[in-house]
């Protein structure tokens, strides 16, 4: 399976993803339409180019070193945030060429700017008018390559991005921080080791700061709070949503390993570890509901369940995949719900519930869509039916399992555009967005605390997209 970023080299203040913050003012109006990823090739003198208009926000940066994965650290600006500009705080591993160059980092982005996009275009005027101009008219210089590659599509301003260091031995293979203490956070090395940090410090500092502080020239070298040596390097970890400072962790080797906690700052990590994978354990989910239950997969193809309270051994497990299952995700608004993505570019969803039947076929969807190993896959947490995936075939896909082609409702967004839509008709209608422009993309995660915000990282730096056609059924307040 495809797990290291090919390459890695550290990312230029030119590197700029095809489309974010460009502005076509000055040329004129060209025939557009819907390119189909895997399907369409580009002919000679052809550009993909981004429509700035499906997004309400869409932001591009970078720390320095790819980062092969990434998570968001929940703060307590407000657990429901709809209103521009956006805060957002986030801890990341490098892949650096040199063990030794290699580091954590911690670090906020602030303004991120955005609007919110009708779903339906409005009519076309006699006079052309850009989208950047309709958000700025008095910014003659909105469009401008000083300016335009850090603006998201709204072209209202740079986001602010503050940043600290932490001296890491070895590349990171993934990070994780604790859901209920979000200033712990867990790194799995390539070097076999898992080590647990305290970034409560970095984390206050760069609330307390709104300088712009980019490249983390300062590397701070900071012993972890515990370190655990594996027999192999692995990348599968997950925290405990239901029991503060509950953790696993798998290996290559096929093991894996369950910490519980026994202060703020130890862990007792027990040493006998579950064994059931025939291959290397490529991730690890905590059930959402019940503290004891969690799930593994593997490249063995199957995925297992477990009981901590029961043994060592799965305590059920399926054939989930024909190759290597790459990652999981356990739907926390359905339980009962999970999804898994595969090295040949499948990703299915399974229904657990029928593991007590006969038959025991536990899949309800299955996409054979992306053509290249699934390397992320997470449901929204704020819609059951709404999962993110991303391919190393350079596409990061939005999917709405709810949703089914309706003629009728075709027509009529036709009729109110006053237009042709030639939207592509092959494509599955579960399939709500694509994203493209970044290079081995490896992670993504949803931002719980702001509604449609999704981040991912790849090895041109990371990416922050709030898709307009994306609308989150919001909590009514009090709830």
């Amino acid at each position: 399976m495809v797990r290291s970023i090919k390459n890695p080299k550290k990312a230029k203040r030119k590197n700029k993803v095809k489309g974010i913050g460009s502005s076509s003012a000055a040329a004129p109006p060209m025939p557009v339409k819907v390119w189909q990823p895997g399907v369409d090739k580009l002919e000679e003198g052809e550009e993909l180019q981004c429509d700035p208009s499906a997004y309400n926000s869409l932001h591009a940066f970078h720390i320095g070193w790819p980062c092969l994965s990434f998570d968001i650290v929940r703060d307590t600006l407000g657990m429901i945030r709809t209103e521009f500009p956006h805060t957002a705080y986030f801890v990341a591993g490098t892949q650096a060429e040199k063990a030794s160059s290699n580091s954590i980092g911690i670090f906020k982005i602030s303004n991120i700017s955005g609007k919110r996009r009708e779903l339906v275009p409005p009519k076309k005027s006699t006079t052309p008018v850009t989208d950047m101009e309709n958000d700025d008219d008095d910014d003659d210089d909105s469009d401008s390559e000083s300016e335009s590659e850090d603006e998201g599509p709204d072209g209202s301003g740079s986001q602010v991005l503050q940043l600290r260091s932490v001296a890491h031995s070895g590349c990171v293979n993934r990070i994780r921080a604790m859901t209920q203490s979000p200033h712990i956070c867990a790194s799995w090395a390539d070097t076999g080791h898992v080590q647990i940090w305290d970034f409560s410090s970095h984390l206050n500092d760069l609330a307390a700061s709104e300088s712009n502080i980019e490249g983390g020239s300062i590397v701070h070298t900071q012993a972890p709070l515990f370190k655990f040596g594996h027999k192999d390097e692995g990348f599968a970890i997950d925290w405990s949503p239901l029991v503060p400072g509950r953790l696993l962790s798998g290996d290559c080797k096929n093991y894996i390993h369950f910490w519980e906690p026994t202060s703020d700052a130890s862990w007792k990590v027990d040493n006998t570890p579950f064994i059931g994978h025939t291959a290397s354990v490529e991730d690890l989910q905590w059930s959402p509901t019940e503290q004891d239950i969690f799930a593994s997969c593997s490249v063995d193809g199957t995925i297992a369940i477990w009981d901590v309270r029961v043994g060592k051994k799965a305590v059920d497990s399926f054939k989930a995949h024909d190759a290597d299952v790459n990652v999981i995700s356990w739907n926390r608004l359905a339980s009962c719900m999970l999804a898994s993505g595969s090295d040949d570019g499948t990703f299915s969803i399974h229904d657990l519930r029928s593991l007590k039947n006969k038959e025991r076929d536990t899949v309800v969807a299955h996409f054979a869509y992306h053509k290249h190993p699934i390397t992320s896959i997470e449901w929204s947490p704020h819609e059951a039916s709404t999962l993110a995936v991303s391919s190393a075939d350079n596409q990061l896909t939005i999917w709405d399992l709810s949703l089914e082609r309706d003629e009728e409702e075709e027509a009529e967004f036709r009729a109110k555009t006053e237009e042709e839509v030639n939207a592509p008709q092959d494509l599955p209608p579960q399939l709500l967005f694509v994203h493209q422009g970044q290079k081995d993309i490896k992670e993504l995660h949803w931002n719980s605390q702001i509604p449609g915000m999704i981040i991912s990282t790849a090895g041109d730096g990371f990416n922050i997209l709030m898709p307009s056609n994306i609308q989150n059924t919001l909590p009514s307040e009090g709830a």
